[in-house]
C-alpha cells in the first residue's frame, strides 16, 4: 500500500500533467485557429486546397526534390518548398486563385 507522503506528492503531479494537457499555449492555440480558418476557406471554396497547388506546381520543377510547404493564412500564400542540386528553392502561390506569384533560388 502506498503511503500517505507519496500519494500527496503524486496527486499535484497528476493535476499539472492533466491540465497542461488541457490549456494549449497561446502559440498552439493560434496555430489551431489558423487551421480552422484555413479548413473553413477551403470547405467555402475561397482557398484552393494544398494538393491541388501541388499539382499545379510539382510538374514545373523537373529534377527538384519537394519538400513540403508552409502556408501564411493572413496572406493566403502557400510557399512550396524544393531542393535542386544543394539549392532550396521556394515557389510561393497564391491560394486562392492558384497563380504563382513568386519564385526564389535556382
Amino acid at each position: 500500500m502506498p503511503n500517505r507522503m507519496m500519494m500527496k506528492s503524486f496527486i499535484p503531479a497528476v493535476v499539472v500533467g492533466v491540465a497542461a494537457l488541457l490549456f494549449a499555449s497561446p502559440a498552439e492555440a493560434q496555430r489551431r485557429d489558423e487551421h480552422r480558418e484555413v479548413f473553413d476557406a477551403m470547405r467555402s471554396g475561397k482557398l484552393l486546397p494544398v494538393r491541388e497547388i501541388e499539382n499545379r506546381v510539382l510538374p514545373s520543377m523537373n529534377g527538384a526534390q519537394y519538400l513540403g510547404f508552409d502556408f501564411d493564412s493572413g496572406a493566403g500564400i502557400y510557399t512550396l518548398k524544393f531542393l535542386r542540386n544543394g539549392n532550396v528553392i521556394w515557389v510561393e502561390v497564391d491560394g486562392h486563385s492558384g497563380q504563382v506569384i513568386g519564385r526564389s533560388g535556382r
